[in-house]
């Protein structure tokens, strides 16, 4: 077994020392289960594993509550077993989408900021198990957790039984990089007492009441975080028109110099973009935002950043080399905290955060779809997105303006599922130019919308569009119309075949 001895502080608790499989028995069918874990980070290995093996020869469900995604590890090893019944709140791994596409899994997709508070209402049952990643226990308890934070103290504090994985991959070097606050529920909460993005309010670690640690369990397999996209012309267009509206907004003394603080998505493009940012004249910047990836690297590496604040490092493999490697740099700029903090739309709206999030698909109205492929197949979820863009001093969303070789419009009349409505939207970027909607009434949006940012293959196409209703609506929709865009992809594979004509 691997030695953790130097990890765990007191006899009492060493003396919980078990192996991954002695662990997993402690979990029970019909068991909600909340684990650590934010995108592939910080989330448990050994027992989940231990735990799908057990379901092999003993088949059973729990249901899994998590931060957001978390490794193969979990997700896919429980759901190839069938060993999951109920999944929130957002997830990332090909073998549960496909199960929760098939109806085999029930998921249901929900804001960030809310899961914590929900959990605490009690409004999803008991948290019968909390099973966490740490880097390493104090005597009293206080658990140190590793590259992500999430929901992590709220299952802790709600759970019956806590189980601990110590993995000795993760650096000590991690301790002190965590700020751990938990709110206080209604009627007696207060104001969050953050006002600026570095600003430390908690605890580096998470209070636990050490008779709840039923079990501890030595773990050394790493985070298996995601390679992140080659950055394309496309990005690289992105970013340009993201500077360049910045500058604008400078000029018009709509934002200072260093901006406000800086919100970004998950995944390539929206690391993408904020690398771009990297190359801008912007200096002293700040960021509040959920996931740290390589582009927030690339600059505080440029000298850009005075403070980073997120709820866990997503970086590409890569880019957690490069973390570790360079940790006590960027250990002075980070600060790791809980997702009911790190998205709270209360702090969003009190900083002025700069939202800059992706899109599958907007309308020429301004409607996002973030989560749905053709209204129907669940992608990845929600996630903190909503959380941001409401509350945001300005929410852009970014896209290609085409996918599949051209056969997609990102762009389209209508959105085949809505995330995030008109009223919430502000900019939206794609690679070729920018559409400001402030202010504009929906014909406005679309005009600028097709003119701005639609490829010039569809250009036309949606121009038509508005010429079905002669804009002679407050929001000139064709309602047989509206979705004939993704109809006409569902035929014969190609958008740009779609007739009109047949819906005048």
């Amino acid at each position: 077994m691997i030695n953790i001895l130097d990890r765990v502080q007191g006899s009492a608790l060493q003396a919980k020392i078990v192996t991954a499989e002695e662990a997993a028995l402690l979990i029970n069918p019909g068991d909600h289960v909340g684990i650590s874990g934010f995108t592939p980070s910080g989330y448990p290995k050994a027992v989940p594993l231990a735990l799908a093996k057990r379901m092999e020869s003993d088949p059973f469900q729990i249901d899994l509550w998590t931060g957001a995604s978390v490794g193969d590890e979990a997700d896919g090893a429980l759901v190839r077993v069938n060993g999951i019944a109920r999944r929130f709140p957002y997830q990332t791994n090909g073998d549960m989408r496909k199960a929760l596409n098939a109806a085999k899994v029930r998921y249901n997709d929900m804001h960030l900021s809310h899961v914590a508070q929900n959990v605490r209402y009690g409004f999803f049952g008991d948290c019968d198990v909390a099973i966490v990643e740490a880097v390493c226990i104090r005597e009293d308890g206080g658990i140190i957790p590793s590259t992500s934070v999430g929901n992590t103290p709220t299952y802790i504090h709600k759970a019956k039984k806590v189980i601990v994985e110590v993995n000795v991959s993760q650096p000590m070097s991690l301790v002190g990089m965590h700020d751990i606050y938990e709110p206080l529920d209604p009627p007696y909460r207060q104001p969050l007492p953050i006002t600026g993005p570095g600003n430390r309010v908690g605890t580096p670690y998470i209070p636990c009441d050490p008779e709840k640690i039923v079990a501890i369990v030595p773990c050394d397999i790493t985070d298996k975080t995601r390679p992140l996209a080659a950055i394309d012309d496309d990005a690289k267009a992105m970013s340009q028109h993201l500077i360049e509206f910045f500058q604008n907004e400078i000029k018009h003394g709509r934002l200072p110099k260093n901006l406000l603080p800086l919100q970004s998505g998950v995944g390539s493009v929206a690391n993408a973009v904020i690398s771009g940012l990297a190359q801008g004249p912007f200096t002293n910047l700040s960021i509040f935002t959920e996931v740290i990836q390589d582009g927030m690297f690339d600059l505080i590496d440029a000298g850009k950043v005075e403070v980073c604040s997120g709820t866990a490092l997503s970086p590409s493999p890569d880019g957690l080399k490069r973390f570790y490697d360079n940790v006590d740099l960027y250990s002075k700029k980070i600060i790791l905290r809980p997702q009911e903090l790190s998205n709270s739309p209360e702090l969003a709206r009190r900083l002025g955060v700069i939202a800059m999030n992706t899109a599958i698909e907007f309308d020429i109205f301004g409607n996002v779809n973030s989560t749905h492929i053709m209204g129907s197949k669940m992608m990845n979820g929600i996630g903190g997105s909503g959380d941001f863009t409401r509350n945001a001093y300005i929410s852009i969303f970014t896209c290609p303006s085409v996918a599949k070789e051209g056969k997609i419009s990102a762009i389209v009349p209508m959105v085949s599922h809505v995330d995030h409505s008109e009223h919430d939207v502000n900019i939206i970027v794609t690679e070729q130019g920018v559409a400001d909607l402030r202010g504009k009434s929906p014909k406005e949006r679309a005009q600028a919308i097709i003119e701005n940012c639609v490829h010039p293959d569809y250009k036309n196409i949606l121009w038509d569009y508005l010429k079905l209703t002669d804009g002679k609506a407050q929001t000139p929709h064709s309602m047989r119309a509206a979705l004939a865009m993704h109809a006409e992809l569902a035929k014969s594979g190609d958008m740009k075949n779609v007739d009109w004509a047949q819906y005048k």
